[in-house]
């Protein structure tokens, strides 16, 4: 981790919704998902201010050999979003404790408000991670 990667770090993130990040998109294996309205997922929204998150602090890291992953997530789904919508994800890393990251994060359709809450990270070096997930499939 480099030292800039301190809390304070802003970034906005934009994303046209397609209808591939869609409720019926998010498993099409499952009849009640392809039975309800085509917004944008949950799940997808989810990942979406993952990515964000991911963005702001890229630069931070020594990447790719070091990255990091989702430990936590704590959000709302506020307002339904059709496809074809620009999404925006505004978030910032409020605390540095350890490899442990917390951001505020925050997302807008262009008319509503659609999330809010908190969401946790944590810094991995990829060579371990990797040979503890091989690991553990070998386990399998």
């Amino acid at each position: 981790m480099k030292e800039t990667l301190k809390p304070g770090i802003r970034y906005e993130h934009k994303f046209i919704v397609p209808p591939s990040k869609t409720v019926p998109a998010l498993y099409p294996e499952s009849e009640e998902f392809l039975a309800m309205p085509e917004v944008f997922a949950t799940g997808f929204l989810v990942g979406f201010l993952e990515w964000a998150c991911i963005k702001a602090i890229n630069p931070h890291l020594d990447w790719p050999q070091e990255q990091t992953v989702g430990t936590h997530i704590d959000v709302s789904h506020e307002a339904a979003t059709p496809p074809g919508l620009e999404v925006t994800a505004t978030v910032e890393l409020i605390a540095v404790e350890g490899k442990r990251l917390v951001f505020s994060v925050e997302a807008h359709d262009g008319m509503d408000l659609i999330s809010r809450g908190r969401h946790e990270r944590f810094v991995i070096d990829k060579k371990k991670f990797d040979a503890r997930l091989g690991a553990k499939m070998g386990g399998a």
